[in-house]
């Protein structure tokens, strides 16, 4: 009977355990618990984000540089799709109806 017991107090424990952790409260004494950053850690934490976000806007400009590439390609080929259709002789129009 006292091993039952002793389950169910376990049981039960869990669910309390995990919502005082996951609380206001809980969170609070957790801050406590961690040990202060340094100065320094601090200023390190911007640099590697800071080095995080550069990266990321690297990488959007060589998008953008393609994507502009890609654009004036097309670009250059409808003006010559343009200029080679202006070139060619027209066959005449049919007459109009009446």
């Amino acid at each position: 009977m006292q091993i039952i017991g002793l389950a169910l107090l376990v049981a039960l424990c869990i669910p309390i355990i995990a919502i005082v952790v996951d609380s206001p409260i809980g969170r609070a004494i957790a801050r406590r618990l961690e040990p202060s950053p340094s100065p320094g850690t601090r200023r390190d934490e911007e640099i590697v984000e800071l080095r995080r976000r550069v990266d990321l806007l690297e990488g959007d400009v060589e998008i953008m540089q393609s994507t502009v590439t890609q654009v004036r390609e097309h670009n250059e080929f409808l003006q010559r799709i343009l200029e080679d259709g202006a070139s060619a002789p027209r066959p005449p129009l049919p007459p109009a109806r009446s």
